[in-house]
């Protein structure tokens, strides 16, 4: 299974969805690293992905976006082939 890395803050509805998608298809091992708890964490997350908000989502090092992109992913049935890679 891929590693899974996930910016998210602890009262993100969205970062509820997107862990909740992923843990569906199985993930159980996501590499969380919360923007409202460490120091500097938001800063790093805005310079790796040019976005702002969270969830920021990465997929076996790729950069997927927030839940909606993460979910398109999935309608789309190109999120499943990243996951088992």
């Amino acid at each position: 299974m891929a590693k899974v890395r996930m910016y998210l803050t602890a009262t993100c509805p969205y970062c509820v969805r997107a862990k909740a998608l992923l843990d569906h298809h199985g993930v159980m091992d996501i590499e969380e690293i919360r923007v409202d708890l460490i120091p500097g964490a938001r800063d790093t997350m805005i310079n790796e992905t040019g976005r702002r908000t969270v969830p920021q989502i990465f997929v076996g090092g790729v950069h997927v976006g927030g839940c909606d992109d993460l979910m398109a992913l999935d309608r789309s049935g190109k999120l499943l082939p990243m996951l088992s890679a």
